[in-house]
């Protein structure tokens, strides 16, 4: 008898294995920026090391994205509520035991060091999804309050640390969830109206260096050799570029130690300098097929969850392009927002490609359904 099940449980792992699960063009798509990624960090940082650490970490968000794509989506469904739990009890665990550079961000655990809060990224929406699945749609008030605390309360624990960048995306990711669930125009109009009415609040809890990136935003010349350095000499690469680039290797501003944070926020100016726009225009539309991509699975998705969830990881995606590009054109405030899988960053990328492997289970399990 025993051997009997032993044996189902392997045929059933063969079959779960060999079940195609992965969606060939947005896998395609991901792996393109990846190497992309890596031959921008190779050239901003000038260290063989830093690109292999980030390949290492692509590594294990690709067998992440591989081992998350053979889960159903209605058991994601059901894990939803703990996963997001766990990840709310590691943001609090970081404001205890945290650390950064000024920041208490990161939580080290000995055997790994990680940011918690990219890990809302994927979790937020999940729970917000989670939460509208069972209920009539369009969200009647109580339910967009119910979902409101509940992305406030990760929210104000990131903006404390203070990460306001992630808090915000973490912020959109929940609330895009919201978005795609029906909501009348009227409702986001009062909703926005209320956010607009709270921002003088929220000023008066933001820290100076905080208050410092938008009024530089408005004027980075006023103070061009302190806090609008970042802005001017990003502008300054991204300009330097012009059409065709410097070449590969040849940026100056990167190099000579002009442009600050060249590997992680402003590796996009990096990038700038040396491909310069035609090859800007590439990468945008290899996002671009990304996003969309992201949106045909949600549209096809099965059931309210996943097309919620799926909808938004992919527009969140959006704001992570938008805002990264915004921020080193000098169109938005520096918020420390990396380009997605061309920054260097561990936990951002896993988180990323986690969030991807989300999107494979839905899309083949929308395949298997038909």
């Amino acid at each position: 008898m025993i051997e009997v099940l032993l044996q189902r449980a392997r045929d059933a792992a063969v079959q779960l294995w060999q079940r195609p699960r992965l969606d060939m063009p947005l896998l395609g798509a991901l792996l393109l920026v990846m190497a992309i990624g890596l031959t921008t960090l190779y050239s901003a940082g000038g260290e063989l090391g830093l690109v292999l650490n980030q390949g290492a970490r692509f590594i294990l968000g690709l067998l992440l994205m591989l081992a998350i794509s053979r889960v159903p989506p209605g058991t994601l469904r059901t894990w939803t509520p703990w996963l997001f739990a766990f990840s709310v009890t590691l943001l609090l665990a970081t404001a205890v035991l945290g650390e950064g550079r000024g920041a208490h961000r990161w939580l080290d655990l000995r055997v790994v060091r990680f940011q918690p809060s990219e890990l809302l990224k994927l979790t937020m929406p999940m729970m917000v999804a989670w939460i509208l699945h069972t209920r009539p749609l369009p969200p009647n008030w109580r339910d967009i309050a119910v979902v409101g605390v509940l992305i406030l309360v990760p929210v104000a624990l990131i903006a404390k640390q203070p990460d306001l960048g992630t808090a915000l995306l973490v912020a959109a990711s929940g609330a895009f969830a919201l978005f795609l669930s029906g909501l009348g125009w009227w409702r986001i109009g009062t909703i926005l109206g209320a956010i607009g009415a709270a921002a003088p609040v929220a000023w008066h809890f933001m820290h100076d260096y905080q208050k410092n990136r938008v009024r530089m935003f408005m004027n980075p010349e006023a103070d061009p050799l302190g806090n609008g350095w970042h802005i001017i000499q990003s502008e300054i690469a991204v300009g330097a570029g012009g059409v065709f680039g410097k070449g590969w290797q040849h940026g100056t501003q990167s190099r000579l130690e002009f442009l600050p944070e060249h590997t992680t926020d402003f590796v996009f100016a990096v990038f700038s300098e040396e491909f310069g726009l035609i090859r800007i225009v590439l990468l945008l539309a290899i996002y671009l097929f990304i996003i969309g991509r992201c949106l045909w699975i949600a549209a096809e998705a099965k059931d309210t969850y996943s097309r919620l969830l799926a909808g938004a990881l992919g527009m969140s995606f959006f704001v992570y392009v938008m805002v990264n590009g915004g921020m080193i054109t000098g169109l938005l405030p520096v918020v420390g927002v990396p380009l997605p899988l061309v920054s260097y960053g561990g936990t951002s990328a896993v988180s990323l490609l986690s969030g991807f492997g989300v999107l494979m289970s839905i899309h083949a399990h929308r395949k298997l359904v038909r």
